[in-house]
């Protein structure tokens, strides 16, 4: 059996390899200083006096630019077409280089970031390129064995490493760059494979040889707990890019808290279920001005128990009810506020 596994193994490994890239995120030497200036003005007086911003002469190429950081990405199309995470590529103002499997670097192009998932489709400028396979993410099942391979800590480059499925639709709290607050990741792929800092953006493979998922984070502090964004999320954004120029994703425009029974009794809530409306702060207040949530009236603290009819329940949230929907669908909630029961049609707008 432990024979067996290796050779397929060794086949996924071989077919892969030469599709998969490694991203490189550069910045204006300029622009890195006044990032790390920004970042010392919250540190303590006495660290600040003690900390100089000083960058080394041989971090700084010819161009005057400075590596910030590294990630992965695979090649889904011939013509340069690449799949990686959001997070890696998330600064808009920092230059992306892809480096192939064959030592070659190449100037990349963000075709467009999902503002949902945490998933990017970048492009370069190549032609007669290797591709991965993408499989059907609905079909993985728990317990069946996956292939992880990234460039880890943007050194190692290929780097392998095999587990199993041992959850499937996990919801984590993840900060996907410095300028968002904690978002909720939904619908991942758990697995217990090792994936390290440099591996995101890096295909998960089954025993097919067929990408079921996108690497995209690790639980510090914890052992065998990685999460993969599911494939299908990234074929839709890949057909919307093709036929609108972006990806297209309906917003509602709300922040929520899931409510459970000790929810209701810690917040004497007046139902057991539902979505309680709540943000974090002014910054990220719990109705987004300006959003169909917004327009449509819901307030801070009203708890959303439907939608479409269907309850707020046993784990789901108004977010899943949006995967099917489109820019323009009108989605009716059953708002509690109060003691009173309301029906509220929201017409959903697209997601910036």
């Amino acid at each position: 059996m432990g024979i067996m596994a290796e050779n397929l193994w060794g086949k996924t490994i071989a077919h892969a390899a030469p599709a998969i890239v490694t991203i490189v995120i550069s910045k204006n030497l300029k622009a890195v200083k006044a990032d790390l200036s920004a970042e010392m003005m919250s540190m303590p007086e006495e660290i600040r006096q003690r900390e100089a911003v000083d960058i080394p002469a041989d971090a700084v190429d010819a161009h005057g630019m400075v590596k910030i950081g590294s990630g992965s990405g695979f090649i889904v199309d011939p013509s340069g077409v690449i799949l990686t995470n959001k997070h890696v590529i998330a600064d808009p103002n920092a230059t992306y280089e892809v480096i192939t499997n064959d030592d070659k670097r190449h100037a990349a192009t963000v075709l467009a970031r999902d503002p949902v998932n945490d998933v990017a489709i970048l492009k370069i400028d190549a032609k007669g390129l290797p591709t991965l396979t993408l499989g059907d993410s609905d079909a993985v099942e728990l317990g069946q064995p996956v292939l992880a391979i990234g460039n880890a800590l943007g050194m190692f480059k290929n780097t392998v490493s095999s587990g199993i499925v041992s959850g499937l639709g996990r919801s984590i709290q993840a900060a996907p760059d410095k300028a968002s607050g904690m978002q909720e990741m939904r619908g991942l792929i758990q697995t217990d494979t090792a994936i390290n800092p440099g591996n995101s953006g890096g295909p998960l493979f089954d025993t097919r040889s067929r990408v079921i998922g996108i690497n995209a984070a690790i639980v510090f502090g914890a052992q065998n707990l990685s999460f993969s964004i599911p494939v299908n999320a990234a074929k839709r954004d890949i057909a919307d890019v093709k036929k609108y120029g972006h990806v297209r994703r309906p917003l509602l425009g709300l922040r929520y808290i899931p409510i459970d029974e000790d929810l209701k009794e810690k917040m004497n809530l007046a139902s057991s279920y539902g979505a309680l409306v709540k943000g974090q702060g002014d910054l990220f207040p719990g109705v987004i001005p300006g959003s169909p949530a917004d327009k449509a009236g819901i307030r801070e603290d009203d708890i959303i128990l439907a939608c479409d009819g269907k309850k707020i329940e046993n784990g789901a949230t108004p977010q899943d009810f949006l995967d099917d929907m489109k820019v323009g669908d009108v989605l009716k909630l059953s708002v509690m506020r109060g003691r009173k029961t309301l029906i509220i049609p929201v017409t959903l707008a697209e997601r910036k």
